[in-house]
C-alpha cells in the first residue's frame, strides 16, 4: 500500500485527550438516537460493556409462525421501536444495533388491577399485562432509564451494573402491587424457542431460576437470581404450553404458591402488601449457575441503594467517555458522544465475578488471566470498532482477543469467532474476519500470544466445509453457482488472507507468509476483464451472462452490489486501481458511485439495504462500503474524500430518533463516525496506516 497522498501514523499508545470527570459528559449522550427505523438501538440502562442491558420491549412480534418468517420482526432487533406506544415489559439482554436478533431474557413488568398472564396486543393492551406509555414521560440516559406506565400509573426506574439489572417501581397509593416475571418472552421469539425454564422461590424475597433457549444462539443458558425489597405475599404461574406428561408432579397444585415452577412457556406473578409504594427488584445473570448469579448479585449490589448504583454506573460511563475531548455545538456533541457510547456496549462481559463462564463447547471454564467477553459481530466490527478499541480500550481489547482465542481452543472446528454470542457460534455473515481483529491487535502492540494467534488465524482460514473455502483454495475464488455470496466471500477472504500474510511475515514465518501473499491476490479472479467490475463467475470459469452491476440481490453479493463491492480491496488499493483501468477511470467510478442514482427496484428485496442508508449508489447503511470515501486518497484528488466524508456525516448521522441511516451493528456505524470526526480512518486494519480525511470537530 503506497501513495504520496497517504499519511502513515504509527500508533504507540492510547488516544487520551484529557480527564473530563465532573463535567457531565453523559449529558451529551442521547441513547434514543437510532431507536426509530433502521438504527436498532435500545434506550435502556447498561454499564459499559456489561452483559445486562435492561431495556423496555415494545412489542411481541415473533420471528416466525409455523416456520414462516414474519418480516415485521426485523424492526424489533433491539426489542424497542420509538414509534410504538406500548411497553410489554423490561428484559435484561439486548443487542445494540444488529440486523438479526435473539435475547430479551427474563422480562419483568409491574402491574396492578386484575391478574393477566399474557402480554396482550399493541392494539388492545388492556387484554394483557402490557401498558401504554408516552415519550413525554420517558427519560433515557447512560446507566438510567425511566418511564411512566400509563395503564396503572406505575413509575418505572431502571439501572444496571455489569451483571445485574436493578428495577425500582413506584405504585399509586393503595393499589395492588404485582410483579410479572415472564420466562417465555424473547426477541425474535417463536413458539418453541424456550426449551425449558425453571423458577424456584427460595424464600420470601429471593428467586432463582434459568431458561434454555434455541434461537440465534442454538443453546443459550441464562441463569438468574432475583431479590425483592419486600416479602412476597402471594405468587403463582401458568405454562402456556401444557406438557403432555407431568409424572408425579401432578399430585401438587403447582399453579399457586408452589415454590418450584417449570415449563416451556412459564409466566409467573408475585404479589406484595401495599404498605409502601416502592418495590425494588434486582436481577443478576449468569451463564454458569444460579449460585453464580447470586455471587454476581451480592458482589455488585449488596449494601447499595438504587440511587447509589445509578451514580456509580454513570460515573463509569463518565470515565469511559472521557478518553476523547471535543468542542462543538450541542447537536454535534450529542452525536459524537452518543456514537462513542454506542461503541462501548458490545462486546459484553460474559463471566461471573469468580471468573467462571460457559464456553463455546457449552462447558464451564474459568478465565484466570483475562476477562471473558461475548457478542462478536465480527463481520461488522473488524472494520472500525476493534481498531478503535485498540486505541482507546487497550486492556479491554487484549481481553477481547484472549476471549476469541479461548473460543478457538474450545471450537470443534478449530475456528475463531465468525459471529458468536452467549457461548454459541451462530455463523452469521461471511469471512473469517477475526483474523483481521487479531492482526490489527498484534500490529498495534496489544498484549496477546502472537504465536497462538497466528496458529488460530491459519486454522480458521482452512476449515474445508466453511462457506466455499474449499472452492476458494482450489479455484482461487468462490463460484456464484456454488455459493450465493461467492463474489463477496472471495473479496473478503482475500483481505483476510492479507492480514494473515502480514502477521506471518512480521513473525518471521516466511513459508506461511508466501502462501497467504498469493491468496491475498485472489481478488483478481472475480474481476471481469471486459467490464473491470466484479461479476459472477461460475465453477467452470465462465462469467455469468446478463449480470446486473446495480442489483443487491441474487448477483453474488451480501448487503451490497457490484458497484460497491468492486471497491473492496482495502489491502491493495494500488492493484485495484490498475485492475479498474488506471487512476482516471478509478476516480471517475468513485465520483459516479456517490452521484449515480440507485433505484429502489435494485434493493427492495434486500432487507438490510434501505434508501435511508444510500447516497447516490453508495451504501453507507451497510458495512462493506465504509472505507470507500477514503479511497480518493490514492488519487490526485484527495480533497474529494474530505468532501464526501463530510456529506455522509452531515446527512446520515443526526441527533434524532432516526439519526442512524442503518443498523449500528454493535457499534460499527458509530465507530466510523468517531474515526471520521477525528479526521482519519483504518481503511486496512492489520496495517500501520490510517488514511487522512479531515477533522470534523476541534478535538
Amino acid at each position: 500500500m503506497k501513495s504520496p497522498n497517504i499519511i502513515f501514523l504509527i500508533v504507540s499508545g492510547i488516544i487520551s485527550c484529557g480527564n473530563l470527570l465532573g463535567q457531565e459528559l453523559i449529558s451529551n449522550v442521547n441513547p434514543l438516537i437510532g431507536t426509530h427505523k433502521m438504527g436498532h438501538t435500545f434506550p435502556g440502562a447498561c454499564a459499559p460493556f456489561g452483559i445486562v442491558q435492561l431495556s423496555p420491549d415494545t412489542d411481541t412480534i415473533p420471528h416466525n409462525i409455523n416456520g414462516k418468517y414474519k418480516k415485521e420482526v426485523y424492526k424489533y432487533c433491539s426489542g424497542y421501536q420509538y414509534s410504538d406506544n406500548t411497553i410489554v415489559g423490561f428484559s435484561h439482554t439486548h443487542f445494540s444495533g444488529t440486523g438479526h436478533s435473539d435475547l430479551g431474557d427474563i422480562l419483568v413488568m409491574p402491574t396492578s388491577g386484575p391478574l393477566k398472564l399474557n402480554p396482550g396486543t399493541s392494539d388492545n393492551p388492556a387484554s394483557g399485562y402490557r401498558s401504554p406509555f408516552s415519550h413525554n414521560n420517558e427519560i433515557s440516559q447512560p446507566g438510567y432509564y425511566e418511564v411512566l406506565l400509563d395503564e396503572h400509573q406505575i413509575k418505572a426506574q431502571l439501572t444496571a451494573t455489569e451483571r445485574t439489572g436493578i428495577h425500582k417501581y413506584t405504585f399509586p397509593e393503595e393499589k395492588k402491587q404485582r410483579i410479572i416475571l415472564d420466562l417465555s418472552h424473547g426477541i425474535y421469539n417463536y413458539r418453541e424457542k424456550v426449551l425449558w425454564a425453571n423458577l424456584r422461590v427460595e424464600n420470601d424475597t429471593l428467586l432463582t431460576g434459568y431458561r434454555i433457549t434455541n434461537g440465534w444462539a442454538r443453546v443459550n443458558y441464562t441463569y438468574f437470581a432475583a431479590t425483592f425489597s419486600k416479602p412476597i405475599k402471594n405468587f403463582g404461574f401458568t405454562d402456556h404450553r401444557k406438557p403432555n406428561y407431568t409424572g408425579f408432579w401432578r399430585k401438587f397444585n403447582m399453579g399457586r404458591n408452589f415454590p418450584e415452577m417449570g415449563g416451556k412457556q412459564v409466566v409467573s406473578f408475585f404479589e406484595f402488601e401495599d404498605d409502601s409504594q416502592e418495590i425494588e427488584v434486582r436481577v443478576a445473570l449468569s451463564a454458569v449457575s444460579t449460585q453464580g448469579a447470586i455471587k454476581n448479585l451480592k458482589a455488585e449490589t449488596n449494601g447499595k441503594s438504587f440511587d447509589q448504583i445509578v451514580s456509580e454506573t454513570q460515573q463509569k460511563w463518565e470515565k469511559e467517555l472521557s478518553v476523547i475531548k471535543i468542542e462543538g455545538e450541542k447537536d454535534q456533541k450529542e452525536m459524537f458522544y452518543t456514537s462513542l457510547y454506542h461503541t462501548m456496549i458490545n462486546p459484553s462481559v460474559y463471566m461471573d465475578v469468580d471468573g467462571k463462564y460457559r464456553g463455546i463447547d457449552h462447558q464451564v471454564h474459568e478465565a484466570k488471566d483475562f476477562t471473558n467477553y461475548t457478542v462478536f459481530s465480527v463481520w461488522d466490527t473488524y472494520r472500525a470498532l476493534h481498531p478503535l478499541l485498540n486505541l482507546i480500550q487497550r486492556k479491554r481489547s487484549s481481553d477481547i482477543i484472549n476471549s476469541m482465542l479461548a473460543h478457538y481452543r474450545q471450537s470443534v472446528h478449530d475456528a475463531l469467532p465468525v459471529w458468536s454470542h452467549m457461548g454459541n457460534e451462530n455463523w452469521c455473515m461471511i469471512g473469517y474476519h477475526s483474523v483481521s481483529v487479531l492482526a490489527d491487535a498484534i500490529n498495534k502492540g496489544i498484549a496477546i500470544n502472537k504465536e497462538e494467534a497466528l496458529e488460530a488465524m491459519y486454522k480458521s482460514s482452512n476449515v474445508p466445509y466453511y462457506d466455499g473455502t474449499s472452492y476458494y483454495k482450489e479455484l482461487g475464488y468462490v463460484p456464484v453457482d456454488k455459493n450465493g455470496s461467492g463474489n463477496s466471500i472471495t473479496l473478503e477472504y482475500a483481505y483476510d488472507d492479507w492480514t494473515i500474510y502480514q502477521t506471518a511475515k512480521n513473525l518471521g514465518n516466511k513459508e506461511l507468509a508466501e502462501n497467504y501473499r498469493k491468496r491475498a491476490g485472489y481478488y483478481h479472479n472475480v474481476f471481469n476483464p471486459e467490464v473491470k467490475f466484479v461479476t459472477g463467475r461460475k465453477s467452470n470459469g465462465k462469467w455469468v451472462k446478463d449480470f446486473n452491476l446495480l442489483h443487491t440481490h441474487g448477483e453474488g453479493f451480501i448487503e451490497g452490489n457490484s458497484w460497491n463491492y468492486s471497491f473492496y480491496v482495502p489491502h491493495d488499493v494500488d492493484g485495484l486501481i490498475k485492475t479498474m483501468g488506471g487512476e482516471k477511470q478509478f476516480t471517475q467510478r468513485l465520483d459516479s458511485l456517490f452521484t449515480k442514482d440507485l433505484p429502489e427496484e435494485f434493493f427492495e428485496a434486500t432487507e438490510d439495504v434501505t434508501k435511508e442508508g444510500i447516497m447516490g449508489n453508495y451504501v453507507h447503511g451497510n458495512e462493506p462500503s465504509h472505507h470507500i470515501p477514503y479511497l480518493f486518497a490514492w488519487t490526485s484528488k484527495p480533497w474529494k474524500s474530505q468532501y464526501w466524508i463530510r456529506e455522509i456525516m452531515n446527512r446520515m448521522y443526526k441527533n434524532d430518533i432516526d439519526g442512524l441511516c442503518g443498523n449500528d451493528d454493535c457499534g460499527q456505524m458509530s465507530a466510523w463516525y468517531i474515526f471520521s470526526a477525528m479526521g482519519f480512518y483504518p481503511v486496512c486494519p492489520g496495517s500501520s496506516e490510517y488514511i487522512i480525511g479531515a477533522p470534523y470537530l476541534p478535538i
